[in-house]
């Protein structure tokens, strides 16, 4: 197509080109064609044998001008030989059309040669390029005030084709050529990193998720690549949460099954003898299946909550109440351990946006992360305060000699010593729950140490809403599934 427009383009140039030349042309020959015009007005015949020097010059008649003026037209450069009157009517036409006769053609300056005309005149239907000269019309046959040499535009058109196609045919040919390898070398630069691509995609559905794409660049391709590079590594590491889940629920469950197929073994071969042995066999299967239960019930939460599919109904919560209330239920715990439980709150302490049973299950699972974790003898500070729209909760407690890493304490089966996790009965999943049922109530949960990095706090932000009254009703942010 570029090339189509092109040559057609230059085609129109090219014709401009040669009909401008074929005018100036013209307009040069029409001057030697009205000497050779005027010399033909007149018949010379010698007075005498004896004189040969002088003549006499008597117009010729206008028959004899005519044959005179055919018998030279073939011999100009124009095709025909016009005359015209005063008034710009043809008089005289070397073509023979009849038709032409009293014909005006309109004439105008040249720009290139003085003391010519040029016209385009239509002459029996046909375009031509026309250059006229003045002459005095007293003396001719005809009256004629013009002398005109015409050309057909279509024979300067023809030649100048003519003379175009090869050109263009030659310059096609290497457009051609240049655009063939212009096409390769685009198509090699778009379908060189295309096909990296789409080996790299098969890769990565072939299960290789560490594969990625070199491909550089700010353009479209640049950025697919870069897209692409993401997305796969958002894949390697899902699989690899997805792995390690496996891996932790597998060990996790291992532990508490051996127990149960040992102990239920003991008691079914008879190894266990005396009373207090078989209670003993007895309560660790009890134990361990509330573990189990536990964990797999953890399990089955952290699932609904991440879905998005937990039952949340929003409502006015008194966090304070709601602290207090919890404590009480824990201070039990926490004696076991030696722990002293401290609660500070403000006397102007806003009700939070919350679900009050979610509510009590997050607090309950801070605090029993801090009963566990806390070493014996030391204090659990819980604090709350207004923090601009929300009010935060805070629950603090020494980090001890296993201190946490607060970026991961919120990961599945994370435990700072494993140990003593699985001998205080916890799986890991309760801050993992806990940090999604406080993200599907529009709030945040996060864990950071103090500046001396010996203190570890968790950190509980809820939206703050008006005292006594319900935020838009106590209608439900995800139905239950």
């Amino acid at each position: 197509m570029s090339l189509l427009l092109a040559g057609g383009l230059t085609w129109l140039q090219v014709r401009d080109l040669e009909f401008q030349s074929v005018q100036d042309t013209l307009d040069r020959n029409v001057l030697l064609a009205a000497v050779v015009v005027k010399h033909q007005e007149c018949l010379v015949r010698p007075i005498g044998a004896g004189n040969t020097g002088s003549a006499l010059c008597r117009l010729a008649t206008t028959v004899d001008f005519q044959d005179r003026l055919s018998s030279i037209a073939t011999s100009m450069s124009g095709d025909r030989l016009l005359l015209l009157d005063s008034q710009g009517r043809v008089v005289y036409d070397s073509g023979g059309s009849s038709a032409t006769t009293g014909q005006s053609i309109a004439l105008t300056s040249s720009r290139r040669v003085a003391n010519v005309g040029e016209a385009r005149p239509m002459l029996d239907g046909q375009a031509f390029l026309a250059g006229a000269v003045k002459v005095a019309p007293a003396r001719d046959p005809l009256g004629a005030a013009y002398v005109v040499l015409a050309q057909p535009q279509a024979t300067v058109a023809t030649a100048a084709a003519g003379d175009l196609a090869i050109r263009l045919i030659e310059a096609g040919g290497a457009a051609l050529f240049v655009a063939i390898l212009l096409t390769l070398l685009v198509s090699r630069t778009l379908t060189r990193p295309l096909t990296q691509l789409a080996g790299a995609a098969e890769d990565v559905a072939a299960g290789n998720y560490s594969r990625r794409v070199v491909i550089e660049g700010t353009d479209e391709l640049g950025a697919l690549g870069a897209s692409f590079n993401r997305m796969a590594e958002a894949v390697e590491r899902a699989r690899k949460i997805q792995r390690d889940f496996l891996s932790s629920v597998s060990h996790e469950l291992k532990t508490p099954l051996t127990s149960l197929i040992g102990f239920s073994q003991a008691l079914i071969d008879g190894s266990l003898v005396t009373e207090a042995e078989k209670a003993h066999a007895a309560n660790i299967v009890h134990e361990e299946s509330e573990r189990v239960l536990r964990m797999a019930q953890e399990l089955l939460d952290l699932a609904r909550v991440e879905a998005g599919s937990i039952s949340i109904h929003i409502t006015a919560v008194d966090l304070g109440g709601q602290l207090q209330q919890q404590i009480e239920v824990a201070r039990l715990r926490a004696a076991e351990r030696k722990l002293e439980l401290k609660l500070e709150l403000p006397d102007d302490l806003p009700p939070v946006r919350a679900d009050p049973e979610r509510l009590q299950q997050i607090l309950d699972n801070l605090l029993d992360n801090a009963i566990k974790y806390a070493p014996s003898g030391t204090a659990v500070n819980i604090s709350a305060r207004l923090q601009d729209e929300e009010v935060e909760a805070v629950v603090a407690n020494l980090a001890g000699e296993h201190r946490p890493d607060p970026q991961h304490m919120f990961d599945r089966f994370y435990r700072a010593d494993p140990s003593r996790s699985a001998a205080a009965g916890g799986v890991g999943l309760g801050l993992a729950i806990s940090r999604e049922m406080a993200s599907a109530m529009r709030g945040r949960l996060w864990a950071d140490l103090n500046e001396a990095g010996d203190t570890l706090r968790v950190h509980l932000s809820l939206p703050s809403t008006k005292e006594g009254k319900s935020p838009g009703g106590s209608g439900s942010a995800a139905e239950p599934g």
